[in-house]
């Protein structure tokens, strides 16, 4: 995802549901299953949300590194139609991949389950 509305509907709008842990918060919306549209058929997107506080440039561009590398492995569970957001917190600058990629699961596995996919 790259368009902020996408962000915004997807942490705000109808339809969502998240989990958050220590390390990050992850906001999920699914596709209506009645749409028959473009958008309920697309592929999963994922988007992620790294603020200056969870540290300097390099900090911040290695925690989106090791999301990215976590997500692609999962990214293929998810429903069609499915938007991602994952929001890192300021301790996931200190965390490594392993305990960033259990946090991840942990959470999107909760947040697949309050929407019942």
């Amino acid at each position: 995802m790259t368009e902020r509305a996408d962000f915004a509907a997807t942490i705000r709008g109808r339809g969502t549901a998240r989990h958050g842990s220590r390390l990050l918060v992850v906001h999920t919306r699914s596709a209506d299953p009645s749409r028959t549209d473009a958008w309920a058929q697309h592929p999963p997107r994922v988007g992620l949300v790294v603020s200056k506080a969870v540290g300097n440039a390099v900090t911040r561009t290695r925690v989106k590194r090791r999301l990215r590398a976590q997500m692609s492995a999962l990214v293929d569970g998810l429903p069609a139609g499915t938007d991602v957001v994952i929001r890192a917190n300021p301790a996931s600058a200190t965390a490594t991949s392993a305990e960033l990629g259990a946090a991840l699961r942990r959470c999107l596995r909760q947040v697949l389950v309050k929407e019942g996919a």
